[in-house]
């Protein structure tokens, strides 16, 4: 038979939030309930009847209280098959009373490891017996419903009030995949806690997923796994996009990188820069950012370090954009903002963000470290006869850190701390020169005593030439090529500033 009714039932969490209709709802349709510790005391204060398991199980909580429901009685209650004859033999031998559903929860592990508490006390929040009472119970859907957590607790009140306590064999499943679900977030989290900043068997859970419209194309399907809500507050606009999702990742980390920094804004494109200046104002940051690339600043997602005043929003909304991301909005000029239905406005939180990065790869997983090395003026090692003017070294400084967020191969040009042009994405180092170049001159910027930045080193002094030639009289770049040298000859023979960092910053 695939209908169980349920006429016994354990219950034992540690949060008792949304219970109580529950309790009431069981206690109406007659069931027993069994139940432990604080719990039975919840369930007591309702005015309804509970037997506590150590009735049941003929001993009480011990070991401070890591000690409650292990014990034949409850497991063999939960276990044992309906149809099967030697198991209802065995049950009717020793006592062991039917238990028809188990609601029970798990200790906070994750937020007592959040909170920063001491590793005794993050221990002592491993659960042994709910997590043995969720596998357990999941294992025997088929006779048995589990209740792993508060979010299914709306189904099992629908179950009770609607079909008083009748379950289906599809309910009973469902509620063991849920089940399945907690044990192994709850058992890889407390993996990584031990594992800490070792490298070992990768254990990647998140509970919380948003289903997306469509994944990178219309024809491929698309998740978001995480919580959004923890990183920005959403003020406008239509669900974000897979596209949109990696714009706005991109843009978050560029900007971080000038964190505390004067006001600067950045306008990127399939998560490349496209503009970015920083200025006194965010306005002034705002309009610069816009000049550097008009064309492609259309469709844009656009982020500023400090609060959008109403100024910069009446000029924002001026441009078709599709993401605005700020650490807070002019209340009045983000009403004008929110006239354009689609276009979304996130205000972002303060909450750390993850410091290593995962890829699937062929049949396996890669993993890496952030890249969150960013360069000083003090990490530039002088490597030429020239040296750079103190504007220069900011502008150096400015143009390297974009660098490392652009796409490689790339070569980024940067004057007055403002993007003048990048080359992204190039097979070639001095393709990306060349792109930069001709982007740079297109838009009627002016190269002389601009900088310029690259990702890696330069295998030959080709990209130094063509930088003087187009302007250029300071570079910096994170050397290492065997022919190093060729590129500080040239530019010593024509009074061009190199720095050399020693880091690279490839982004594929």
């Amino acid at each position: 038979m695939s209908l169980r009714k349920i006429s016994s039932a354990l219950i034992s969490v540690f949060h008792k939030d949304g219970l109580e209709p529950i309790v009431r709802e069981m206690d109406r349709l007659g069931i027993k309930i069994y139940s432990t510790g604080g719990t039975q005391e919840f369930i007591e204060g309702l005015g309804i009847s509970v037997i506590p398991v150590e009735e049941l199980t003929g001993y009480p909580s011990i070991l401070g209280g890591r000690v409650k429901t292990l014990h034949p009685k409850i497991f063999g209650g939960i276990l044992y098959r309906r149809d099967e004859q030697g198991d209802l033999d065995a049950v009717k031998q020793f006592d062991i009373p039917a238990i028809d559903c188990v609601i029970v929860d798990l200790y906070p592990f994750e937020k007592t490891v959040a909170s920063g508490a001491s590793h005794e006390d993050i221990i002592e929040k491993i659960d042994i017996g709910g997590i043995s009472l969720i596998r357990g119970t999941a294992k025997n859907y088929n006779d048995v419903i589990i209740v792993p957590s508060q979010r299914e607790y709306a189904d099992l009140l629908a179950i009770l009030k609607e079909r008083n306590g009748e379950t289906e064999l599809s309910d009973r499943r469902a509620f063991a995949k849920a089940a399945f679900e907690v044990s192994s977030h709850y058992d890889s989290k407390i993996y990584n806690y031990f594992l800490g900043e070792e490298l070992g068997s990768l254990r990647v859970t998140e509970s919380q997923f948003e289903v997306l419209r469509y994944g990178e194309n219309p024809h491929q399907r698309g998740v978001f796994y995480g919580d959004m809500s923890a990183l920005f507050d959403k003020l406008n606009g239509k669900e974000l996009s897979y596209n949109n999702l990696l714009d706005v990742d991109a843009a978050v980390h560029l900007i971080d990188e000038f964190k505390n920094d004067a006001p600067t804004f950045a306008i990127l494109k399939h998560n490349n820069a496209c503009g970015i200046a920083t200025r006194p104002t965010v306005l002034e940051a705002y309009e610069a950012a816009l000049a550097c690339d008009p064309v492609s600043a259309f469709g844009g997602v656009l982020i500023s370090n400090v609060p959008i005043d109403h100024a910069t929003s009446l000029k924002i909304h001026e441009l078709f954009c599709e993401v605005v991301i700020a650490p807070d909005f002019d209340k009045e000029g983000m009403a004008v903002m929110q006239t354009k239905v689609n276009r979304i406005l996130l205000k972002r939180k303060e909450t750390p963000l993850p410091t290593t990065q995962v890829r699937t790869l062929l049949n396996g997983v890669l993993f890496q470290d952030k890249d969150a090395r960013t360069e000083t003026i003090e990490d530039f090692k002088l490597a030429t006869n020239a040296s750079a003017s103190p504007e220069q070294l900011r502008d150096l400084v400015f143009a390297n850190k974009l660098v490392k967020h652009t796409k490689s191969n790339t070569i980024v040009f940067a004057k007055n701390e403002k993007l003048c042009a990048s080359g992204t994405g190039q097979t070639s180092r001095v393709d990306a020169l060349r792109q930069a170049i001709e982007k740079a001159q297109s838009f009627g910027f002016d190269l002389k005593g601009a900088v310029m930045a690259s990702d890696a080193f330069f295998p030959f002094p080709d990209c130094v030439e063509l930088a003087d030639k187009a302007g250029v009289n300071a570079v910096v770049q994170p050397g290492g090529s065997i022919k190093d040298q060729a590129s500080v000859d040239y530019c010593n023979a024509h009074n061009i500033a190199m720095y050399m960092t020693g880091t690279r910053h490839f982004k594929h």
